[in-house]
């Protein structure tokens, strides 16, 4: 998802989370990729009919009312698209008396495994402000000489792409030249699974294939700094590993071990790349003012200008302005980045309105 994506969604999500109704009178229906949208639909058709059993007849007219917009809506779609479906429906009004229902489908931007239907009085929203969440990709190896797995980290979700069982015999204990021999075939093979291993994560985690924002290796005893110290990863992927991390275990466990201990360390490398960011911005702004804006107004202008290379905007401001600067900056080939208003950084960029921009040129005022 990319951040365009990310804040449409989440601007969606705001509106929806407004509403609340009286009673159990909001109907959202989840539909994974994939799955036959006519099962759904045959679904509700039974659950409008057993809301005709409601007894107040408020609730009733609008729970039929709904099911019925839904039903409406969800024959709309000739299938269900690529990455699923979320659909909503209710009486919004927020008058007693005044009916007013509407149908919104969201077709999310990443692929959605979640089935559910659920009347409330509130829309579920949780499944899609997780996905929001799931911002930054990181690529995750765990392996030692009997395993190893590779898999992708989004937010919550790890999805494992790749699981092998290398041929690595375990030690031999007898001694003498049969030892010695044994020995040398045993790291032969460890090699050689090693760089199997390491065919896919080159393949998978090229940056033509997917952005990740970092790498971690990890396992239990050495195999990971052999793994990782050698010529078996590529250069820009070697580039692209931020931690090697020791954990006791290969295997989901150790895929576990390492989400547990990664919450560090991605939290960290988040404020790195921000501390980064303002720290190139700020020593611009003291040495080269020239080459810097700040404020709304002067950002605004020196993209409109195609000038700005980077630009830094807080968290801060609200989701509207986020999204309007950042397609004004995209649309002139920039780049942005989000800083945490409670860091030290963020609270002095907040002092310059929340916004400061990196210029590609100088610019005449």
């Amino acid at each position: 998802m990319d951040d365009k994506e990310r804040f449409a969604l989440r601007k969606k999500l705001k509106e929806l989370s407004k509403y609340r109704a009286r009673h159990t009178e909001l109907v959202s229906v989840y539909v994974p990729e994939g799955y036959d949208l006519q099962k759904v639909i045959n679904q509700l058709s039974g659950e409008l009919s057993l809301s005709r059993n409601i007894k107040s007849s408020s609730t009733r007219k609008n729970v039929s009312n709904a099911l019925e917009k839904m039903l409406r809506g969800l024959k709309a779609y000739p299938k269900t698209p690529k990455n699923g479906l979320a659909a909503f429906a209710g009486n919004v009004s927020g008058k007693e008396g005044i009916s007013d229902v509407n149908f919104w489908g969201i077709e999310p931007p990443e692929k959605m495994s979640v089935r559910k239907y659920r009347c409330d009085q509130t829309f579920l929203l949780e499944p899609l402000t997780e996905m929001i969440e799931v911002y930054d990709a990181y690529g995750i190896v765990i392996l030692d000489r009997r395993e190893a797995q590779v898999a992708i980290l989004k937010g919550k979700t790890v999805s494992v792409i790749y699981s092998e069982t290398s041929a690595v015999p375990g030690k031999y204990k007898a001694g003498g030249q049969s030892a010695a021999r044994f020995a040398r075939v045993r790291e032969g093979l460890a090699r050689a699974f090693y760089q199997k291993v390491a065919d896919v994560v080159n393949l998978e985690f090229d940056s033509n294939v997917i952005k990740l924002k970092g790498i971690i290796i990890g396992g239990p005893g050495p195999s990971k700094e052999e793994f990782h110290n050698e010529n078996f990863l590529n250069q820009d992927i070697k580039k692209n590993v931020i931690a090697v991390v020791d954990v006791g275990y290969s295997g989901e466990q150790g895929i576990a071990e390492v989400l547990d201990k990664s919450k560090e360390i991605l939290a960290e490398e988040s404020m790195i790349r921000e501390k980064k960011a303002t720290d190139r911005f700020f020593n611009i702004l003291g040495k080269t003012p020239d080459l810097a804006a700040y404020g709304d107004e002067n950002v605004k202008k020196a993209s409109e200008m195609g000038a700005v290379e980077l630009m830094l905007i807080s968290d801060s401001k609200d989701e509207d302005t986020i999204e309007k600067f950042a397609d004004l900056i995209e649309s002139q080939r920039g780049e942005w980045i989000i800083i945490s208003s409670i860091s030290r950084e963020g609270q002095t960029l907040d002092g310059l309105g929340g916004i400061g921009a990196i210029l590609r040129y100088k610019i005449n005022w």
